[in-house]
Parts: structure tokens; sequence; C-alpha cells
């Protein structure tokens, strides 16, 4: 055996980093442990007797054709179905705007793929959703972070920021965004906002990845427009999940773009899995035939803005004083920030012998920077869990501040 691998390993690999989330989440493991890490949906969210009833009928309707290889782009009939669903969003599309993707996060990696060159610029809010920022990593991009404020990317920074690295040379690609409750922050992109930072990237020539994997799980307020339905010249493209709505283990997302983009991102995924399996999206396709996917959306909504409300409960009666957090509209997390003497990863060794878990925030800043803040997941834990762990963490967090 070879004494070390390391001379095989390609220039591409030591760009790659472990996510930061899936390392924290093998510490949930332990005993006892109450984790607000991980974005996990809850799974009293899983519509189980629906989809054994739905499955059945799959393989007894269809079973050949769900059991066989696929179409790279994805089955036709969901395709058609997410199409009718999108004209509820203003986008006119056909069935050739849509490809299937394993998981969202393929959908990342294959942007990666088609569009980045190393040195390329990919232009992030700051902060943003660390399986965006190590999957454009992993093909050489150099991260710029925009701020963000209380109503998210912030178009004058934005506009700055690209004049500036023209100046300097630099290529960018594209402008990466999560418009919708925001991974890490929670915050949502208002209207003005989107059609400002569409318009500067028609100027500047630029792409627009927008990636929407909350936009449906809205609990108040009135929800904004899709970036790509704003879009009149195919510049956007929106990535979507059944992750958060229906279930993660499906591991099926979908992209809308422009019918060149769709088709390089086919050409792409081929080389990387061939298809997405036909049997999830089949069972997938006759569940929202059924209608199930709305009727169990309402109840997944209103589970977790109940979830949110008694998080915000317990944050107002434990926290001690100086420390921040977001309210959002939707989503899956709060995002908190901690008085500027403090850091988030020495608080976290306290926590986690206190047997409560976060990600530290600055996993997040592609600038290395947020080292006081952290998120919260509210949708996984229950009010017992909740209300405890928001107890140890305040505790940790107080004992943290006198040492500090």
């Amino acid at each position: 055996m070879a004494d070390s691998f390391e001379r095989f390993f390609s220039d591409a690999s030591h760009l790659m980093k472990k996510s930061a989330i899936r390392e924290i989440l093998k510490l949930t493991q332990q005993p006892e442990m109450i984790s607000f890490a991980g974005g996990l949906p809850s799974p009293d969210s899983f519509p189980i007797e629906d989809i054994k009833r739905v499955t059945s009928e799959v393989l007894e309707e269809d079973g050949r054709a769900a059991l066989q290889y696929g179409t790279t782009e994805g089955d036709t009939k969901l395709r058609a179905l997410l199409a009718e669903r999108h004209r509820k969003d203003g986008l006119d599309l056909a069935p050739e705007n849509i490809i299937i993707t394993t998981g969202s996060q393929q959908a990342l990696d294959l942007c990666g793929k088609i569009f980045i060159n190393r040195g390329d610029v990919v232009l992030c809010g700051l902060p943003s959703y660390l399986g965006g920022l190590n999957a454009f990593s992993n093909y050489g991009a150099l991260l710029k972070g925009i701020p963000l404020d209380d109503h998210g990317m912030m178009p004058e920074q934005l506009e700055k920021t690209i004049i500036s690295l023209k100046q300097e040379g630099k290529t960018i690609k594209f402008i990466y965004i999560i418009p919708d409750f925001q991974n890490p922050t929670g915050v949502t992109l208002p209207r003005a906002r989107r059609m400002e930072i569409i318009s500067i990237a028609e100027k500047h020539d630029l792409l627009i990845v927008e990636d929407s994997p909350y936009r449906d799980v809205r609990f108040a307020g009135t929800p904004e427009p899709l970036m790509s339905s704003l879009d009149t010249r195919g510049r956007v493209m929106t990535l979507n999940t059944f992750s958060k709505i229906l279930a993660p283990g499906f591991r099926l997302a979908w992209v809308t773009g422009h019918r060149e983009i769709i088709d390089k991102l086919v050409t792409s995924k081929q080389a990387a899995d061939l298809c997405t399996p036909p049997f999830v999206q089949k069972i997938t396709a006759k569940y929202i035939e059924k209608g199930l996917l709305d009727i169990n959306l309402r109840k997944t909504v209103e589970l977790y803005r109940q979830r949110r409300d008694y998080m915000l409960k317990c944050f107002r009666e434990k926290m001690p004083e100086g420390v921040k957090w977001t309210e959002p509209d939707g989503g899956l997390f709060l995002f908190v920030t901690l008085p500027s003497s403090m850091d988030a990863a020495r608080l976290l060794e306290r926590a986690i012998r206190k047997k409560v878990a976060f990600v530290c925030g600055s996993v997040f800043y592609c600038n290395n920077e947020g080292h006081n803040t952290m998120r919260i997941n509210f949708s996984f834990s229950d009010e017992k869990d909740t209300c405890e762990g928001v107890t140890r963490l305040a505790d940790a967090i107080r004992e943290e501040m006198a040492r500090s």
C-alpha cells in the first residue's frame, strides 16, 4: 500500500473543503444533544402515509418505467407539472426550460462546472449559504461578498464592487443570491431591490443564480416575485427544491432557465449521474397531480410558523442583554449576533459541553468575518427541546460573556 496518496490528488481536490455544517452534525449524534445546527425539516412534516399510497400506485401503474433509467432532463410529466405551477409566479415556461437535479446541491455544483473558470469571480451575499460557496470554490472561483442589511443584498455596494473588480481586470461570471428568507440570515429582498439587481446584471453583462429553497415556506407577509419572473433577458436561472416542501430524502430539485443554459446543464449532468432517479420523480409527479403537495405544504408552513414563534418567545425570555437575532417571515433559520467581543467558535465548544449545538456564522462569510454570529434552526426541534436547548445556549452565552 502507498505511504501517502497525496501525489495522486488533483489540484481541484485541494480546493475542496468539508462542509462545516456536516461536520457539526456528527457531534449531534451524541446522546442528549439538542441540535439547532442543521437545516433539517421536521420529520413531522413528512407525508408518510400519502407517500406509501402514491408509491404503490406508481409501481402498479408504471412500475417498469419507474424502475428503468430516465432522461437526463427529467420526467416529462413532472417537468410539465412544475411549468404549470410556475405560472402562478408569472413564469411562462416550457418543460425544455426545466431540468430535474439530484438535490439543489447538485444544481449548485453544475453551475460551478458550466460557468466557472479558475480565477473567475462569483458575487455572493455576505454572509451566504455555505453549500453554494463550497460548490463554487471547488471550481476555483474567487468569492466576493456583498454586504446585506435588513432587506438583503445592497445594490449600491454590489455595483461599486463590480466596477472595482472590472478595473482590476477580473472576470465576473454571476451573482449568487438567495432572495427569500436568505440562508443564513432569514432576510428577504424586496421587489424594488430585485429589479435593481437585475438592472445591474444587465448593465454589466452578468448572470444571476437565484437560489430559492425556502420561498414556499412563508408564515407572514406578502410573497415577493421570483427574480426570474422579473427578468426579460434570460439572465436569471432559479434553483428550486422539494427538500423543504416535501422530503429531503427524495434528493429532488429542479432548475428553471434559458434553454441554452438548461441544455448545458443537461450535458454536464450526464457526466455526473446520467439521470435523477426516475422512481422518486414519478412518485412526486403523481403526488403533485393528486393535489397532495399543496395540502401538506399548508400543514408544514403552519407547523414551522408555530416553531418559529415558540423559539422567538424562548429567545425573548432567556437570552441575556446584548444578544440580537432576526425574526424572519419564513424559512428555517434565525441569525444571531453576539457582542462584538465574543467568538462563536469558542462559545460552540462550551455549548457542546452543555449538549446544545449551532452553526458558527463565520462559515457563511467568504471574507473570514462574522466571528460573533451564529445560525439557529427552528424547524426541527419540538417545543420541549427548543425550550431546553435555548436555556442551555443562553446559559453558555452568559458564561462566555463573563469570561470575555
